[in-house]
């Protein structure tokens, strides 16, 4: 998709997004959405088309790192609902729960029983979120594998992007097959009425965000909130000019 005409849609999405953050926040409603996919498969370009133009303290993006110790012998969804949204606000998570039946089911860092555990109980806590009043989305983004080896290839070449490598990434290159499995199984066990999943491809980035973005917003209540304009009172005096001080020395200036 050409870059012009993305930006165009895009606009007019994050446009609605604030519409949806205004009418969130008129209603005290909870919104949560879940962002799962493969590696390279475009979540990070995601949250940013959802949050650039959205009020931080409002929208919040959860992306928790590996558990601790003290955190692995808690119940597995604990640490997720401290960060659950309060009335008003709107919580996207990357990295959900739903680590424990992708990266790790393939890459062994849960036992048999802990995954199993996981797919029994994954539904009935899904089911508590949504029956307490809070709307729930959850999104898998597709990408096929020889796209996704042109994405890696991609930021093992630039500097600004190999950040974004990690050990396990380069391990799940030989584990496309295996991550489909798990994504299969997945599927299968949470793909609830109350809590359904939708698959967005994203071979394309740019059409699958607004694919994206556009189904969210469809899923909701027609959201109208009244938009009070803003008036802006005249100064009191002349405008002022921002005092520098006399104390600091010119950054370009040579040391004694």
């Amino acid at each position: 998709m050409k870059r012009k005409a993305y930006a165009q849609a895009l606009e007019g999405l994050q446009v609605e997004l604030n519409h949806l953050a205004r009418w969130l926040q008129a209603t005290g409603e909870r919104l949560v959405v879940v962002l799962e996919g493969r590696d390279t498969a475009g979540k990070g370009g995601t949250i940013n088309a959802i949050t650039e133009r959205m009020n931080p303290r409002q929208v919040h993006v959860v992306a928790l790192p590996k558990p601790t110790d003290r955190e692995r012998s808690q119940w597995y969804f604990q640490r997720f609902t401290a960060h659950l949204p309060a009335a008003g606000e709107f919580v996207v998570f990357d990295r959900s729960w739903y680590n424990r039946a992708g990266v790790e089911r393939v890459m062994g860092y849960c036992s048999t029983a802990e995954y199993e555990a996981f797919l029994r109980e994954a539904p009935m806590f899904e089911r508590s979120l949504v029956e307490s009043g809070i709307r729930l989305h959850k999104y898998w983004l597709c990408v096929d594998q020889v796209e996704q080896e042109r994405r890696f290839a991609r930021r093992a070449a630039d500097p600004l992007r190999r950040w974004k490598l990690s050990p396990v990434d380069l391990e799940a290159r030989s584990r496309y097959r295996d991550y489909g499995h798990a994504r299969d199984r997945m599927l299968e066990a949470t793909h609830t009425a109350w809590a359904p999943w939708t698959l967005v491809d994203y071979n394309d980035k740019r059409s699958g965000r607004l694919a994206l973005l556009g189904h969210l917003l469809e899923q909701l209540p027609p959201r109208e909130v009244e938009d009070q304009p803003i008036q802006l009172p005249a100064l009191d005096g002349p405008p002022a000019r921002e005092a520098y001080g006399t104390t600091l020395r010119p950054i370009n200036a040579a040391d004694d």
